[in-house]
């Protein structure tokens, strides 16, 4: 039995939702709890897993660390309570350990408790957006810069020294030669700091 729904069956029905989930050009996922409950194989294929394999498991495989997925998971709720949509772009790990940035938008069925259930895209950007290596330090530490906080904030949240964040930073506007903060997110999102990684911003469809 095939795990793909029939084209043909498809448009002789007038029932085009399963063929859209499989064959929509995008990863979609449905979750319950933070567990992946189905995707499609866009989203398999993406990570380099199979539908099966995915099904059932945590958000935490795909990711880096088990820190940076502790530091992620969250983000997004107040956005998806309020609005019910959330985007941002971050970095994601694929089977074998490749890193790359990916767009992620949600929309929660659920929103008192946002991420009960709830179902997300996942674009893979990397023809647009090639991966820079970071020690997941460095991307801990960016990923708060981008939320606007202060190396004093960032300190308190990564239990690390003042002057440990300074010298993250400092490596990070070397590596890419950047001179200031805005000109770091430049190179490394290729878009403004606000949406990379962000936590606070909401997506609004046009």
């Amino acid at each position: 039995m095939t795990d793909q729904p029939s084209v043909e069956n498809a448009y002789r029905s007038g029932d085009f939702t399963d063929l859209a989930f499989h064959f929509v050009p995008v990863g979609i996922v449905v979750t319950e709890n933070r567990v992946i409950r189905d995707c499609n194989q866009t989203f398999a294929g993406m990570f380099g897993y199979t539908r099966a394999a995915l099904r059932d498991q945590t958000f935490a495989i795909l990711y880096p660390s088990q820190e940076e997925f502790a530091n992620i998971r969250n983000r997004g709720v107040d956005c998806l309570r309020e609005g019910g949509i959330y985007w941002d772009e971050r970095v994601m790990m694929r089977r074998g350990g490749d890193l790359f940035w990916c767009r992620v938008r949600g929309h929660t069925f659920t929103p008192a408790d946002p991420l009960m259930r709830a179902v997300w895209s996942f674009a893979d950007l990397s023809e647009t957006r090639p991966y820079q290596h970071l020690t997941r330090r460095e991307r801990e530490v960016f990923s708060l810069m981008s939320e606007g906080m202060t190396s004093k904030e960032i300190a308190k949240v990564l239990d690390m020294s003042n002057r440990t964040v300074e010298v993250h930073r400092a490596k990070l506007l070397k590596k890419f030669g950047a001179t200031n903060t805005a000109a770091l997110f430049q190179s490394l999102g290729a878009i403004s700091g606000e949406h990379v990684i962000n936590a606070g911003h909401q997506f609004s469809p046009r």
